[in-house]
């Protein structure tokens, strides 16, 4: 089942009970650079997935995943201009990020300023050997307004964004991975079948679990300990009394739920 939301934005179901959506950037020849359409199809999407879905992934046509803003289509803007373009980007991608079910980036190619922003409001990131970071936004004269400066230091580190800025520093695949910018690293042109792979498997959670750990746990882990603690255990209190969760518990205790082995 295929739904055209945007001309440069498509919608795939897959799974036997559609309940994973693949969401593919299509401009390629424009190596997938984002454009105020194509960001407000984005939140347009995922405000409106539909009601089979449990987990969606992000994935970029051609050789790229997304190589930041489309800078031809960049127009002078005076300050409150500039605030509430850069507000428009936060609401978007934070319904990627804080929306209804969790979402997997398949990176390749460039990920690369806005693309990059892109990719942080993603859960998970997958990243296959092409891949390369960068976020050019210093040497231009300009600043990330994306979400950005608050996602990307929690991947990496103020430090190291700072530096990608100041100096215009481009990070590998390897590199990526190993610094916190993907969490896995696959051969090359299987990114978007391991992100696929994986949102199947996310999809047969019990939904409060996933909905915890995108909307609690980030909570969580920028709160006192105090009170990250109490949070916990009212979120944890929620999620057991689930009637999906008390099933899979009793099948534990019975014996009859799979155990955790070393892959």
């Amino acid at each position: 089942m295929n739904a055209i939301t945007h001309p440069d934005l498509t919608l795939s179901l897959r799974g036997e009970q559609s309940e994973v959506a693949v969401v593919t950037l299509n401009r390629a020849a424009k190596r997938n650079a984002l454009n105020d359409g194509l960001i407000l199809a984005i939140r347009n999407l995922f405000q409106n997935l539909p009601r089979s879905v449990r987990a969606a992934v992000i994935d970029g046509s051609g050789e790229h995943f997304c190589a930041g803003l489309d800078l031809s289509e960049l127009s002078e803007r005076d300050a409150g201009e500039g605030v509430m373009h850069s507000r428009m980007w936060h609401a978007a991608l934070e319904c990627v990020e804080k929306g209804s079910v969790p979402v997997i980036a398949a990176l390749h190619g460039a990920v690369v300023g806005g693309g990059l922003e892109l990719a942080s409001a993603c859960h998970i990131r997958v990243a296959d050997e092409t891949t390369f970071y960068a976020l050019p936004e210093g040497t231009r004269g300009i600043f990330v307004g994306g979400g950005g400066a608050v996602r990307i230091p929690k991947l990496i580190g103020a430090a190291r964004m700072t530096d990608m800025m100041f100096t215009g520093r481009v990070y590998n695949a390897a590199d990526g991975e190993r610094i916190g910018l993907a969490q896995y690293l696959v051969p090359t042109g299987t990114a978007l079948d391991k992100a696929i792979e994986l949102a199947t498997r996310i999809a047969t959670n019990a939904p409060m679990t996933n909905y915890a750990l995108m909307h609690a746990l980030p909570r969580i882990a920028e709160q006192p300990a105090d009170h990250g603690l109490f949070t916990e255990a009212l979120m944890a209190s929620i999620a057991q009394s689930a009637p999906e969760a008390k099933e899979r518990v009793r099948a534990f205790l019975e014996g009859k739920a799979a155990k955790v082995t070393k892959e």
